[in-house]
Parts: C-alpha cells; structure tokens; sequence
C-alpha cells in the first residue's frame, strides 16, 4: 500500500515524486518505459523560459515565472548543469515589433524580471552573427538552458535517496477505487494507493480516462530538431527566438549547457502518441526559418537529429488539479512548453492538492536535498589527481568527444534503476553525445554495462526492449 502513486516519470512526474520524498510518506513512480526521462523530457528544446509568453490569469504564466526562479538552486543542490543565458526575441518588421511590445507589457504583468525592448544596435552588439534585417528584440536575462534529460533523471535518483520507489516497465491499463486505488499494469501487477497523481505526459488523457469523465484531449505535437557540433556553438550566446505564433514559439537558435547548438522546432499535430520520426521536408524548414535569424550557422556540422512529441491540451492550459468526481486522483497534465521551465512549482502545486485532498503531510526531519555526481573535467588538476589516486577508473577516458571517464560511466551505473541501456548511459554522463555519436566510445560502454551488471555483450540493449546492438561474434 503506497500513500502516493505517479504514474508517469517524465519531469513533471519526477520533479513531483522528488518533492513529496520530504514527507514521511510511501510513494511510487510507475513508468511504462525500462528507464526514466523516455518521453519528452528527453526530447526538447532545453529551455528554462523567462515566461513572457502565456497569457496573464493562465496557470502556464503562475508556474513559469516561480519555476524559473527555482532552477538554479534545484541544479546547484542535484548538481545538474545550468546557465542563465538570456534570451531575444527578435522583431523583422513594425508587426513584429508591435508583438514583443505586447510580450513586454503580458510579461511585466505576471512578474517577470528585468525585461527590457532592445534596438537594432543593441541587440547586434550582444549578438554580432544575427540578421542585418532584424528591427529590434525584446530582451529577457532571466531567461536560462539546462540539461533536461539529466534534470529529470537527478530528481527521480534524489528521491529514491530519500526513500521514494520506481517501478519501471509498470503500463498502466486500469485503475479502480473503493476504499483505495486499485492500479493494474500490462504485466498483471496491482499497486494499490490511497491517492494518484497522472503525469503521463501525451498518454495523460488515456490514464485519466480510464477512471475519471473524459475532460481533455492531448494531441502529440511533434517537433524536430538540429543538434550542431561544438564548432558552432559559440554562434549565438543566447537563446534566439523569434515571433511566437498559434502553434508554439517558433524556431529558436540556442546554445546548450555543453557547448553545442540547437535549432528547431518545427510544429506538427499528429494522431500517434509514439511517432518519433523526422522528415526531410520538416527539416528543410526548420533550417530555412532558422536563417531568417542568422545565416552564420554552418549545418554541414550537424550531428544529429531528433524529433520529440510536445503534449498539447483541448484546454490550451495546464491542467494541474483534484478530479471533482474521483476523489484522490490528481491530473497533472497537458504539459506543452513551458513545461519543463514550470515543472518545480507544478510540483509544490500537487503537494498542496493533495495535502487539501487528505493527504498526510509530516515533513521529514532527514530529507537529503544533494544529490552528486561528477564531473570529471570540470574539477582543477589537484581534484583530478586526488580523485584518480582514490579509483583509476577515473583515469581512464572512454568517450575522447565529451572527456567522458570510465568512473563516471560506473557511477552513473550504480545510481541508475534497473538494467540502463547504452542510451541510458549517455543521458547521465554523455558518452555518444559528442561529434562520433558513439562510434568510439560505444563498444567500449558497451564492455563496461556488461561488465557491472554481469550480462553477456549480447544483452545490452541501445534503448527499448529489445534493441540489441550485437547478436554474436563474428571471430
């Protein structure tokens, strides 16, 4: 019996699940994927936004201005890395310009900092390589980027640190109550629970649906992206949008906390919450709308490309609230941009649901708010050389793009949840994630997962059950 079940380990779920680990409470992530941070945590645009955009009155506007200011001490304590880089959102024309006059005053009015309407001159000192053509920006400092995939995936170790559960490959397909929940997974398991809180992402509609009215649609919007090597990542210093639009904030250009560049997205509705596919005609455009910013990106040095799925609500909001018929159950849904940048206050939100709902709320006297990890190139070459003599393995550099050592491979092995995968390996400490995408290092992280979880070469997998990398020896 659990006081507490998540279903859905995504940031919003993790940074959920994190929170309520400082009460003395049971609670329990279910995950329907073999690893955490699998939907669209891992595929986005790294943004923490300022919070200029959602309309004054909206719960996007409350969580995104009181998210953003929580994230750089969340990233200080969980040792997850963060810059508060500042963003622009250019103006082309009058049009344009007459539109971040607006964001300005919509921005002001529910607390964002510091925002400032910039000129040509200005905005062109800041950033020498964008468009001759602009007219002006809208400038906005607090503005940051972050590693999302590791954010998440440091809240959800921090809280199991502090006692909390995570169940993996555990698909919700039913949910019944009487005196408590009765939770049902695809493998015939039954978690019960006294209260549930559905961060499932794109899938947030089907999981509500299966006990509670139907009262929202999400719709997957896809997105793709750029990943530029580092030889372009000094293009632009800040994130560069331009001119929102009914379907999200445009093409940005944007910098990325380890020194890359990314460009994207694009916008697409679709029918299928799993299609991660990405298109040469999707693409050509991103590239093509991104030059109206700057024409200094060389896209000769991408290294990579990537689609991922945004959940966009019937309700154009957030939906963060106690079902009015099924008491107990807490929808935290329809997590489209700003998502990520509001998902630490989203989460005291649902504390504070479920507090109001009946939920116990005794603060733990023991709550270990650090989380470490590593990062090996980042120390001085005395904390190098200390931390070499302590364990070799930190002597050892198997991902030569990224500096990567074999210490924070192991590391990142003995935190991780279950079996990790060799992309799991890569989203905790970025071996693949450099201009080979793997093609040294790979084998060898391939040796290591095998090695620490003693399974054969065989067994380990890329991603998903069953993506097997090898299938035998050849001589």
């Amino acid at each position: 019996m659990y006081d507490v079940a998540i279903i859905g380990a995504g940031v919003i779920g993790c940074s959920i699940f994190r929170e309520l680990t400082k009460y003395n409470l049971k609670v329990v992530v279910l995950e329907k994927e073999k690893d955490v941070s699998m939907g669209t945590s891992k595929a986005n645009s790294a943004i923490v936004h300022a919070g200029y955009d959602p309309k004054e009155g909206t719960l996007m506007a409350k969580y995104n201005v009181k998210g953003n200011e929580m994230f750089e001490a969340l990233c200080r304590e969980l040792s997850v890395p963060f810059k508060r880089n500042g963003s622009l959102v250019l103006a082309f024309n009058e049009e344009d310009m007459e539109t971040i006059k607006k964001l300005y005053e919509n921005g002001t009015k529910i607390g964002v900092k510091n925002l400032k309407i910039l000129a040509k001159e200005e905005v062109l000192k800041m950033e020498p390589n964008l468009s001759e053509e602009i007219k002006g920006a809208l400038y906005a400092p607090t503005g940051g980027i972050v590693g999302p995939f590791e954010y998440t995936i440091a809240l959800a170790e921090n809280a199991v640190q502090n006692g909390g559960e995570i169940k993996l490959k555990k698909e919700v397909v039913s949910i019944e109550k009487k005196d408590v929940f009765k939770i049902g997974t695809r493998d015939g398991d039954i978690i019960e629970a006294r209260f549930i809180v559905n961060a499932a992402g794109v899938y947030a509609d089907k999981i509500h649906n299966l006990i509670c009215r139907e009262s929202f649609k999400i719709t997957p919007r896809s997105g793709e992206y750029f990943v530029m090597d580092k030889s372009q990542g000094k293009v632009v210093s800040h994130t560069i949008f331009q001119c929102p639009s009914k379907l999200g904030k445009g093409i940005l250009v944007t910098p990325t906390v380890h020194g890359n560049l990314l460009v994207g997205p694009d916008a697409r509705d679709i029918e299928d919450k799993e299609d991660l596919g990405t298109e040469a005609k999707g693409l050509d455009a991103v590239r093509e709308a991104s030059m109206r910013s700057t024409k200094k990106i060389n896209f000769r040095e991408t290294i990579r490309n990537f689609a991922g799925l945004r959940a966009n609500p019937s309700t154009e909001d957030f939906i963060v609230e106690e079902n009015d018929e099924v008491k107990g159950f807490v929808d935290a849904a329809g997590m489209k941009s700003p998502g990520l940048s509001s998902a630490p206050a989203i989460a005291l939100d649902v504390v504070k649901i479920l507090g109001e709902a009946g939920c116990t709320l005794d603060k733990k006297e023991n709550f270990e708010a650090k989380r470490e990890q590593i990062h090996f190139m980042e120390l001085s070459a005395e904390e190098k050389a200390k931390l070499i003599k302590e364990d070799p393995k930190y002597g050892r550099i198997i991902c030569r793009c990224e500096s990567i050592t074999e210490g924070e491979i192991v590391a990142a092995i003995k935190r991780g949840f279950g079996v990790l995968s060799l992309d799991g390996i890569k989203r905790r400490c970025r071996p693949g994630m450099g201009r080979c995408q793997g093609g040294f290092c790979g084998p060898r992280v391939q040796e290591i997962i095998a090695r620490e979880y003693n399974i054969p070469l065989e067994s380990v997998e890329l991603e998903k059950d069953g993506s097997y990398i090898l299938v035998g020896k050849t001589k």
